[in-house]
């Protein structure tokens, strides 16, 4: 089984939505009990809510289910998970400070690093942009998730 845990800032946007697309995507290629799936944040102010409002109607409407609560990242999540994968630079250095040794900072992976479709560098916080920019946000988890799917089911 590997373990896969998608880490951004609160914890209510960005990761649960990959963490949710990651788990429909799994259902659908027969992997399901293959994966393990989880989201965090490197900033805990949102820990217990669920994800945000209107994350939730955007992946809604692509057919994913947000039900994840969000979560702090903490360093018992390095002996947890195969794979620890960020959405962008700052939480990237946020969860490499916390690694403690190089077996666990080998596991930090950037999400974009998944990406065919598009070129950037970091998966972009929607929260303060409008509903454009959590469609956005999905196009891009979608590229990065089905790539690695299909990896894992390698």
């Amino acid at each position: 089984m590997k373990k896969y845990l998608f880490v951004c800032l609160g914890n209510i946007c960005r990761s649960p939505a990959a963490h949710g697309i990651m788990e429909k995507m799994a259902r659908e290629k027969g992997i399901a009990e293959c994966v393990d799936v989880d989201s965090a944040g490197t900033y805990g102010g949102h820990s217990g809510e669920l994800p945000d409002t209107r994350m939730r109607e955007a992946a809604s409407k692509r057919g994913y289910d947000l039900t994840h609560r969000a979560r702090q990242f903490t360093r018992a999540d390095f002996e947890r998970f195969d794979h620890i994968i960020v959405m962008d630079d700052s939480n990237y250095e946020r969860v490499c400070r916390l690694a403690p040794d190089m077996q666990s900072l080998s596991k930090v992976e950037r999400m974009t690093d998944y990406c065919t479709r598009f070129d950037i560098d970091h998966v972009p916080d929607p929260y303060y942009q409008g509903q454009s920019g959590f469609e956005y946000v999905l196009d891009i988890l979608e590229d990065a998730v089905s790539n690695l799917i299909e990896r894992t089911a390698e």
